[in-house]
């Protein structure tokens, strides 16, 4: 027996969550429902078992996320002494004097930003999400996904078949529902690992997102809440395969010692680190986002470098962008699943998506460059860009979601519907 339903969303991490969420707050007649492969109830405990405290997954949410989630009422269900809110950022690079620090007080902003455990905030977003008539379907994967006359029909591990005229894939990079649907992918590996845990420091992070670059790769040192008054960082390590190899046959006190040099001993010595976790880096992004009847989101869209953080931020404005476009089209009394109304989404937000894109690539080959004349021009072009206080603060402004294009989730209230 198929269960029909006027739109499904297929992956409920954070940005098809979001999405859920979004669309139950202003498009509350459409009958929904979120599949994932994984179980959806809300967890008893959200404690990691690792010896920080902490999972070892985070994101660095921006101020346009955090006004999404706060809207949405999740950002107060996150436990306040679980977000870390960063100050300033400090970016420099090994092979020479260049250095860019960055500051909330320059911008007369109070913070550039949080860091956030993943899992917090996916809680909170099914937390939330329980409260509204969304269906939600966990430990379902997808098996097939089938064209029909008036829409598609899903079946769903477990002998579960749903019918629907919208598909929404918001699963994730390797995603199954573009796959099935033949959506073109341009993808290449950047040909780097990244190593991925969380570390006890020696000092106080300084509420300071730290990043430095080096010739395997950049390292980036996340600050974390202080536990118990313990200082801690989630690490991001970027390395070629062969450097991650070794990095990862080290032990506890080998790679400790080496992470701590690794950034110039500016935390001073790592105490301790959990476990670490490997991920391969590419870059994928769909030649379109949209059909008839089906549409991409977040990371089933486009995957970047994590090296600036933004992968999560662009999945969530999607999400906002195509809550916006769905619910205007609802009002309007035309059918959600029109290839003209899903590309009014992908207008907007394909060219905003491959500017960062661009932006990270052109970083990440910059920095890996070991050419002396490139080495000396991004040295001098730090220190140049660091003396350029207007050009910096348009240049965080952007990047934090306090100004640009932005769907109306996102959008700085004193700011006005005008954003641009």
């Amino acid at each position: 027996m198929a269960h029909d339903y006027d739109l499904i969303i297929v992956g409920a991490g954070m940005v098809g969550a979001t999405l859920a969420l979004a669309l139950a707050e202003t498009a509350s007649e459409l009958k929904i429902a979120v599949v994932d492969a994984l179980p959806l109830e809300p967890l008893t405990t959200l404690e990691p078992s690792t010896e920080s405290g902490y999972d070892p997954r985070v994101s660095a949410v921006s101020a346009a996320s955090e006004r999404i989630f706060t809207r949405l009422g999740v950002w107060p269900l996150i436990a306040a002494d679980r977000r870390c809110a960063y100050q300033h950022m400090c970016v420099w690079d090994a092979e020479g004097t260049g250095e860019i620090r960055f500051a909330a007080d320059e911008l007369n902003e109070n913070r550039l930003g949080h860091i956030v455990e993943n899992n917090r905030i996916q809680q909170a977003l099914l937390a939330r999400l329980a409260q509204t008539p969304i269906a939600m379907l966990g430990g379902h994967g997808i098996e097939t996904l089938i064209r029909e006359e008036d829409g598609w029909r899903l079946k769903l591990s477990g002998d579960v078949s749903l019918r629907t005229p919208l598909v929404v894939a918001a699963d994730g990079g390797r995603s199954r529902v573009r796959e099935l649907a033949g959506f073109a992918l341009r993808e290449w590996d950047y040909l780097h690992h990244a190593i991925v845990t969380t570390v006890q420091l020696a000092q106080p992070h300084g509420d300071t997102a730290w990043q430095r670059f080096l010739p395997t790769g950049p390292l980036a040192f996340l600050p974390l809440p202080d536990r118990a008054g313990a200082h801690y960082c989630s690490i991001v390590w970027s390395l070629l395969p062969e450097a991650a190899d070794r990095v990862m046959a080290l032990d506890d006190a080998n790679f400790n010692q080496e992470i701590g040099l690794a950034l110039e001993g500016r935390l001073g010595s790592v105490v301790a680190a959990d476990a670490r976790h490997r991920v391969e880096l590419r870059q994928r992004h769909a030649k379109a986002y949209a059909m008839h009847g089906l549409v991409l989101i977040g990371d089933a869209a486009h995957t970047i470098h994590p090296l600036a953080g933004q992968g999560v931020n662009l999945g969530l404005l999607d999400a906002a962008e195509l809550c916006d476009v769905l619910s205007a089209a609802n009002l309007r009394g035309e059918s959600i699943a029109d290839l003209a109304v899903l590309q009014r989404y992908e207008r907007r937000r394909m060219g905003a998506n491959l500017a960062m894109m661009g932006a990270m690539e052109g970083f990440q080959r910059l920095f890996h460059a070991d050419a002396l004349p490139l080495r000396w021009l991004r040295n001098a072009g730090m220190q140049w860009l660091d003396q350029q206080g207007a050009l910096k603060s348009v240049i965080m402004r952007r990047a934090m979601g306090l100004e640009g294009a932005l769907p109306p989730l996102a959008r700085n209230p004193e700011a006005g519907a005008q954003d641009t």
